[in-house]
């Protein structure tokens, strides 16, 4: 796969290579062009294979990864203006092919020479897309960078109450922490990492939620951050699930092995290390003062053909029937209209997962991302009759390095007996809070 990657990203170069070199801009002429040009690309998808397969300092990925994120989304914005213009050329070309006889013959009398293009202000039409793509093209790089350097580790905490009415007057007012999709393996900032984990403690929540993806791919990314999540501790308990990036699928491969395995075990002992009780398709009782809610973890379950779909709801809800109040911890947001809204009991789901896409809006009760796009559910609180379903846009990141908008979420509900003030009641859907 990174092999057909860097044909790919090579071809791309190849292509934009060629415009730049076609324009009358002095530095895109010049001999030393070339050897910068290809010179950063190959040093670019060489520090990518690097930093995949081999073990180098987290801070020189860290500066790699970015580095191609930046480049290779300048790049495509700057293809599609490219392109733009081929294909506007490609009409004009056709347009000439079909023209009347008289044009024909002229255009025949000098085959060689095709008809030059009307300038604009002094530059051909072409020219004057090839420039104004470099000016686009440059644009994402300072909110991008940005994001990098401020977003990455800007942690917010965010603050919600849930009404649910026959909750145990013994929970009223109780705490909860969620955090999701920490992604261990893309960080490269501990003291930063510390100062989330802490962020979250000094909300003094009487029980932690974690609701998957603690690692990229392997169990060993933890090595340098266990101790730091192993502080993640509450009163009442700490409970985890799985997420679809904790079964190694993206570096094994979707095929049993005994290297994936044992991935997968290390990852759950890595959990039991940190006093976290991984819920596995199976349920756990809280009691206070002899009153009961349960709390339900199942493994992910997430729509799409990629998606693992270990989850299994029916043997985690088991032995609950006479609580009152039931709390789901299932990874994948998808996971409540395919297969938990038919089950009543359920009363709230907590997901992550989407991420947020690491790109949006978000002030106040307004909302935006590229997400909501792919998934009906994608960041707070949603209502479907009484069951309600929470999407947490993640303590770490993915792939880009770094948040725009949707920055690193903790979020600390308080547990309130009740029905949902008319204010507060909403459509499902709706990304309000």
């Amino acid at each position: 796969m990174i092999i057909f990657n860097t044909v790919i990203l090579l071809l791309i170069d190849f292509y934009i290579y060629k415009a730049l070199r076609s324009t009358r801009l002095k530095w895109a002429s010049s001999p030393t062009f070339p050897k910068v040009w290809w010179g950063y690309s190959l040093l670019l998808v060489g520090g990518v294979f690097v930093s995949v397969y081999f073990s180098i300092p987290l801070m020189f990925r860290a500066i790699i990864l970015v580095a191609f994120f930046l480049t290779f989304v300048s790049k495509f914005i700057f293809i599609l203006v490219l392109l733009a213009d081929d294909i506007r050329r490609g009409g004009v070309w056709m347009k000439r092919l079909f023209a009347s006889k008289n044009e024909q013959a002229v255009a025949d009398a000098a085959p060689s020479k095709p008809l030059p293009e009307r300038p604009v202000k002094g530059i051909s039409r072409s020219e004057f897309l090839t420039k104004a793509g470099i000016v686009v093209a440059s644009l994402p790089i300072v909110p991008m960078g940005w994001g990098v350097i401020s977003g990455a580790y800007d942690y917010r905490v965010r603050r919600q109450k849930l009404y649910l009415p026959n909750l145990p007057r013994e929970f009223h007012g109780m705490k909860i922490g969620q955090l999701s999709d920490v992604h261990s393996g893309s960080f490269y900032n501990k003291k930063a990492v510390l100062g989330g984990v802490e962020l979250l403690l000094a909300e003094k929540p009487d029980v932690i939620f974690f609701t998957g993806d603690l690692v990229n791919n392997l169990a060993n990314e933890m090595r340098e951050y266990q101790d730091i999540f192993a502080k993640v501790q509450a009163p009442l308990g700490v409970y985890s699930t799985l997420g679809n990036h904790d079964y190694g699928d993206y570096h094994f491969g979707p095929e049993p092995s005994p290297a994936k395995a044992k991935n997968l075990q290390d990852l759950k002992d890595t959990h039991q290390v940190m006093g976290w009780d991984l819920l596995l398709n199976e349920n756990r009782k809280l009691t206070v003062d002899n009153a009961e809610i349960g709390i339900i973890g199942v493994e992910n379950w997430g729509a799409g053909k990629r998606f693992p779909k270990f989850a299994k709801l029916d043997d985690a809800l088991q032995g609950t029937d006479d609580l009152p109040v039931k709390l789901l911890l299932s990874h994948d947001p998808t996971h409540w209209r395919a297969q938990v809204l038919c089950k009543p009991d359920v009363d709230v789901m907590f997901a992550g997962h989407t991420h947020g896409m690491q790109f949006g809006v978000r002030m106040g009760n307004i909302q935006w991302s590229p997400a909501q796009y792919i998934y009906k559910e994608w960041s707070g609180l949603y209502h479907e009759g009484h069951q309600q379903l929470y999407v947490n846009t993640g303590f770490g990141f993915l792939g880009y390095p770094g948040r725009v908008g949707i920055l690193p979420e903790i979020t600390v509900f308080e547990l309130i007996k009740g029905e949902r003030p008319a204010g507060v009641n909403r459509r499902s859907g709706s990304n309000r809070s």
